[in-house]
Order: structure tokens, then sequence, then C-alpha cells
């Protein structure tokens, strides 16, 4: 008989892996259901919730918008002439920064050896020439005396040969000479009249000379006087001198400094007129015009000024453009002084605006609107933008209310719940 194997059995035990396995496949059940759950709500409900203290909301409203560019600037004297070395020298500064001076006044002066020398020298110059004028007189005074002696010597010498030959004539009548006698004295006559009239025109010519040798002479020496003149000019603007009244601005050279020609010495302020002198950014630079309103703050105190002037060229990515306002005595101005500015480049009537804010970082094409408890996202269209308020174009309408603040925080939902 054969025996079976139910000797050989054991009765096992469920493991702990065994006992937990159902366990397990029931949880990750029941996470792929709240998984699925979770997408659902993400799709049509409200993936997010935010404190409502955590953001900033804007009204949407109607109204003027007021386009303008905030900048700043300083205050710049409307004529403030920088004063240069007119020639190479060693500079004496007489008067220091701050200092009130009167036009004329003498502010600074140029020693130059070399102008100095060189005027001299000329100066040498036109003492001789005026005695080469001098001289030149005198011979012209001579030739023109000879000249004269000779025609006074041929007009006596035709005088006698006019005589001679009327005796000659009156003896021919009476036949006391001969024809060949007569003829001689009527040659003698001819030769006489010849010289006299060669010596008028030799007379004539020798004054015509020595007049237009004169005059060479007198304009030789006219050229040098004009040229010691020039020198003298140069010379007198070695002394620099105040061009109006002010008060110095800055040294731009060092005392007793060996200068260039036509290098920069001092500035000279004007007090009586002050301009703001702005820096826009090239962005605007097209956007600007002449006689454009623009709102100063200086020191507290607003003010109203045009646009008077834009620099032609771009330096460091900004335009700078010079402000002309009015100013009573009561406005303590100095130089260089601080100020911000608004430059107002455009007014929009009935314009439905919101508030400017972090959203436009966005890049302005989305914007969340509150109903009740929840903000939805949006596509929206903004037009121009101010310093405080944008213009909204599409999307929105009077009265809505939007978050201005930054919608980074949202992740793009569709839908968020805000406690």
């Amino acid at each position: 008989m054969i025996r079976d194997t139910s000797g050989q059995d054991r009765v096992l035990a469920p493991s702990r892996r065994q006992q937990l396995r159902p366990l397990l496949l029931l949880g990750v059940g029941v996470l792929c259901v709240s998984g699925l759950v979770w997408a659902g709500l993400g799709g049509g409900g409200a993936s997010k919730s935010m404190a409502a203290d955590e953001l900033r909301f804007s009204r949407l409203t109607q109204g003027t918008l007021v386009r303008d560019v905030a900048t700043s600037g300083k205050i710049v004297a409307a004529n403030a002439p920088i004063l240069y070395s007119t020639e190479a020298g060693v500079v004496t500064l007489l008067r220091n920064p701050g200092d009130t001076v009167a036009q004329g006044d003498v502010l600074a002066i140029v020693d130059s050896p070399e102008l100095a020398n060189a005027l001299q020298q000329q100066q040498s110059v036109l003492t001789g020439m005026e005695g080469e004028l001098a001289r030149a007189k005198l011979n012209a005074r001579r030739d023109q005396l000879k000249a004269n002696q000779a025609l006074d010597m041929a007009a006596v010498d035709r005088d006698a040969a006019q005589r001679e030959n009327r005796r000659a004539e009156q003896l021919m009548v009476n036949n006391l000479i001969s024809k060949m006698d007569l003829e001689k004295s009527k040659d003698d006559l001819y030769k006489a009249q010849l010289l006299f009239e060669h010596a008028k025109q030799e007379a004539q010519l020798t004054k015509d000379t020595l007049s237009f040798e004169l005059e060479n002479k007198a304009l030789e020496v006219e050229r040098q006087q004009l040229v010691i003149a020039e020198l003298q000019r140069k010379v007198a603007a070695l002394n620099i001198t105040a061009p109006m009244d002010g008060i110095i601005g800055n040294w731009l050279t060092e005392q007793k400094a060996r200068l260039a020609a036509s290098q920069p010495v001092l500035t000279v302020v004007s007090l009586t007129d002050f301009e703001a002198e702005l820096a826009v950014p090239e962005t605007y630079a097209d956007e600007l015009g002449l006689g454009m309103d623009v709102e100063l703050n200086i020191g507290g105190t607003t003010i109203l000024g045009q646009l008077a002037s834009l620099s032609p060229e771009v330096r460091n990515r900004e335009v700078t453009a010079r402000v002309r306002f009015e100013h009573d005595a009561g406005l303590k101005l100095r130089q260089n002084q601080r100020l911000s500015a608004r430059i107002l480049l455009e007014h929009r009537a009935n314009v439905l605006m919101v508030s400017r804010g972090a959203f436009l970082s966005s890049g302005g094409s989305v914007a969340y609107v509150r109903q009740g408890n929840r903000l939805l996202r949006i596509p929206v269209e903004l037009g121009a933008r101010s310093m405080s308020h944008v213009e909204v174009i599409a999307g929105g309408s009077a009265g809505d209310e939007w978050v201005v603040s930054d919608l980074q925080v949202f992740d793009g939902a569709s839908e968020v719940q805000v406690n």
C-alpha cells in the first residue's frame, strides 16, 4: 500500500506583507481617485486659495488719462558761460569760486611773454616803416622839384625859340637873312616846343609815380598798424573779464598753471535766470516736442515749465532736455540743485483706466477680475500708460475690480479662491 504525503504537509501562517497588500492596493486606489478629482477641480473649479490682504486691487474707472514721463534732473543757470584762455601762458586767478563779480571785472590774467615780445617787435617794425614813409615823402618832394625845374627850363627855351623865330621872319621880309637861317630858326622853335611838351609829361609822370609810391608806403604802414592792433587786442584779451554780472562758478584750472590756447579757465554763473536740465530715457525721445508742459518738483514745491530744447544726441541711453520756467525770489535756487519732473506727453479724455501695478510684468495680456470671493483669469488689451494709470482697451468695464499686484503667485490658474 502506497502512503500519501499528508504527513509531510505543514500549515504556514500568512506573512506580514501579504496581510498589508490589500491595504496598500486600497491606498493607491484612493490616491488615484483623489488625483482625478484634483485634476477635475483644476479645470473647472478653484485650484488656489489666497488671502485678500495679500493682494492689491484697483477698480476700473472712466476719466482723463495723462501720459507722462517721470525723470530727474538738476537746476542749471540759463546763462553760465565758460571763459577760455586765448593764448598760451601762465594764468593768475584773481577771484575765487562763489565771489560776486560785475561785468567788466578782471577775473584772471594770463602771462604770455611770447605775445608781449611779438608786440614789441611789430611796434619796432612800424617805427622803421614810418621813418621810411617820411623819407619817401622827402625824396618825392626833391624829385618833383627837379621835374618842375626841367619843365620851367623847357618853357624858357621854348619862349626864346619863339622870339628868335619871329625876329627871323621879320628879317626875312626885309631880305636881311637867308632862307636857310629862317628855316633853322623854325627848326629850333619846333625842337624847343617838343622839349617843353616832353618836360611837361615827364613832370606829370613823376608826380603820379611819386604819389603811387607814397600811397604804397602809407598802405604798408597802415597794414603794420593793423598787425599791431591785433596783437594789442590779444594782449588785452590776456586779462579775462566777466561778461556779465554774476558769481564765479568753478575754477577749471589750477592757480599759476601753464595753459594752452583755448583752454577753459573758469565759469561765470548768472543768478537772474535758471533752467532745469533733465535726463530723459531715449525710448521717449521721439515723443518729446518743444513747448510740452513739464511739472517740476523742487524742494517740495511744484512749478510748471515748458520744454525749451532737446539735445540731438543720445548719451548713456538718455537725451538731455532743457525746461524753461518762471520763478520768484522766494524760490531759493542753486546751481546743480537736484529735482524731479514729469513731462506731460498727452491728455486722453474719457478713457477706461486702472491703477498701474506689478500685474503689468505679466505682459499686459491677462488680468484677474474679482467676482465675489473668486478671481477669474481673463484676457485683456491695454493701451497708453502713465505714471499712475493704464488705459484698458478691451477686457474690462467701469466698476470692475482687478488685481494689480504681481500675478505670478497665481501660477496661471484660471480661477482663484479669495479668503
